[in-house]
């Protein structure tokens, strides 16, 4: 799992970078009203919106947004957009997968947008299941690092729960299974640990190597659906050696 690690850490230091843009703190908000919505209002009871919140909090997204947000998905702030989750599937260059999560107000927008990428970036959409097989849901917490034993950590967080740990400079970055995420959050939290964040990702089963051209192709396509407003998430089956990872930061 260390080069899906390394790289997951790359792209998540380049979207710290942009944490004061409008669409770090739209995701959020779109997040919480969704989960708000599902689960209720409060995060006690309600594990999705606990997360969302404390992942908020972490872009620091304002407190009065977050209110204003759950307010609006329990159905007392009757404004603002009605919003509904959806997944999108296709191929990218060199037969890469793509497995994309969306939250929008608008769905029949949001399918044309990402269809136009696509297909102007030299790949194309796919029907739902043609490649959601290729990928597992899991959990993926990340802990900062600094001052803690690497081994010591480690022990703690399978003890915790965790399924996998991997390490970067910064960060500790903790695997668990889809159903246990919550639990182990919360105990390594109680433990004395800083998360930083604890998301659902969708990790390949198979990876597909590719040379630095398809990778710089796939890169750029990446980033044009990550700048949708609609996009949550873009998930591949890219698998890239140091040399082409190295590259990929330069991007």
């Amino acid at each position: 799992m260390a080069g899906h690690s390394k790289w997951a850490n790359i792209r998540h230091k380049k979207a710290k970078e942009d944490a004061k843009r409008s669409k770090v703190f739209s995701k959020h908000i779109k997040e919480i009203t969704v989960a708000a919505r599902e689960g209720g209002g409060d995060p006690e009871g309600n594990p999705r919106l606990s997360l969302a919140i404390d992942n908020a909090k972490a872009d620091n997204v304002p407190k009065d947004n977050i209110e204003r947000a759950i307010k609006r998905g329990t159905g007392e702030d009757t404004g603002g957009a009605s919003y509904e989750e959806a997944t999108f599937e296709g191929y990218g260059p060199g037969g890469i997968a793509y497995f994309i999560e969306v939250t929008t107000d608008n769905n029949n927008r949001t399918v044309g947008e990402l269809r136009h990428i696509f297909t102007k970036s030299g790949g194309n959409m796919g029907t739902t299941g043609s490649v959601g097989y290729m990928f597992e849901q899991k959990g993926m917490i990340r802990v900062h690092s600094e001052g803690l034993d690497d081994e010591e950590f480690m022990l703690e967080a399978i003890d915790a729960g965790a399924a996998d740990v991997d390490t970067d400079d910064e960060m500790f970055v903790v695997y668990t299974s889809r159903e246990e995420l919550f639990d182990v959050r919360n105990r390594l939290e109680e433990a004395g640990f800083e998360i930083e964040s604890a998301t659902l990702i969708r990790e390949a089963v198979t990876e597909t190597k590719v040379d630095a051209d398809i990778a710089v192709s796939n890169l750029r396509m990446m980033e044009k659906f990550e700048d949708n407003d609609d996009v949550n998430n873009v998930f591949t089956n890219m698998l890239m050696d140091d040399e082409t990872i190295a590259l990929a930061e330069e991007i």
